[in-house]
């Protein structure tokens, strides 16, 4: 699929996974949404290299819980 815009999103794109997505970022969310998973833009860049999209993963490093295993105040 063509997309107008790829050269616009390849200058957003933080993705280091090599793949014929890189700037087709409609052809990138649907492949990662049909796994539940979130694509590379949504990720810093050190979670981005640990190439783990899970949504899980995402919500962790959003909340990350005390020692204690409670949220943080």
């Amino acid at each position: 699929m063509d997309c107008d815009r790829r050269e616009i999103n390849l200058g957003h794109c933080n993705c280091t996974y090599s793949c014929d997505k890189h700037g087709r970022c409609c052809e990138c969310l649907h492949y990662h949404r049909e796994r539940m998973e979130l694509p590379a833009c949504y990720f810093d860049a050190a979670s981005e290299r640990t190439w783990d999209r899970s949504i899980s993963y995402f919500v962790a490093r959003l909340f990350p819980r005390s020692k204690q295993g409670k949220p943080p105040a």
